[in-house]
């Protein structure tokens, strides 16, 4: 920790060249709106357990989505058929993050009570958004991110009944491909989204990306109301 670069209230972060080997950039600050769109703008996000300072990270490579590699197994494909889950987009965003933090409790989760309430605070503004499943009328699955330019930063997921999170992914690639978004940022390697066709990449690529993917505008509000 000697070696990383302490934040203060200046809105600042170092140059991603002094990310530590393990993908740490930086350490303390806060979670204000301001300080996280500057952070997911410059390829750097939160990542921190109850009781630790802000860790903020960087890691490369990059884990990575790009719409046009999703990868849906045949399996899942009928399953989707069926036609089971009535799919939502941010009709439900605060029991979304606080489901995919309840669930993960027990093993430790990076959702503290700070980060439901500044990423809740990111979708009253706009910027953050969820995708909702439903079963008759109860909530079966879902997942949060960040979307900024045409850059869409996931973040969690849960379920609760079969493939529920696993059709929110899909309802959200096919979306983003209509918006033209460039990528999903997975941040860091699970062999759950390998298997939906997410790849490491090394960072500079993912920032290239980054750059062109903010030159678009953002498309801020009710994504059940944008997306149509």
């Amino acid at each position: 920790m000697l070696n990383l670069f302490f934040l203060d209230e200046k809105l600042i972060f170092p140059p991603l060249e002094a990310t530590t080997k393990e993908g740490i950039i930086a350490i303390g600050g806060d979670l204000s709106i301001e300080r996280l769109l500057l952070a997911y703008s410059t390829g750097i996000f939160p990542w921190y357990s109850q009781n630790e300072p802000i860790l903020w990270w960087s890691p490369d490579p990059r884990f990575v989505l790009l719409p046009e590699n999703l990868n849906v197994s045949k399996s899942l494909k009928k399953f989707i058929k069926k036609n089971i889950y009535t799919i939502t987009f941010d009709i439900a965003f605060e029991k979304i993050i606080k489901m995919c933090s309840k669930l993960r409790s027990k093993q430790g989760t990076w959702l503290t009570n700070e980060m439901i309430e500044a990423y809740i605070d990111l979708h009253n503004e706009g910027y953050a958004h969820s995708v909702e499943a439903w079963h008759n009328e109860k909530l079966a699955g879902g997942l949060y991110g960040v979307s900024l330019g045409r850059c869409f930063f996931g973040e969690s997921m849960f379920y609760v009944m079969e493939n529920a999170s696993k059709v929110c992914l899909i309802y959200l690639v096919d979306t983003l491909i209509k918006k033209n978004f460039l990528f999903i940022d997975s941040q860091v390697y699970t062999q759950h989204l390998e298997n939906f066709g997410a790849s490491n990449i090394p960072r500079s690529d993912y920032i290239a990306m980054l750059k062109k993917g903010l030159s678009f505008p953002t498309l801020k509000g009710k994504w059940s109301e944008i997306m149509k």
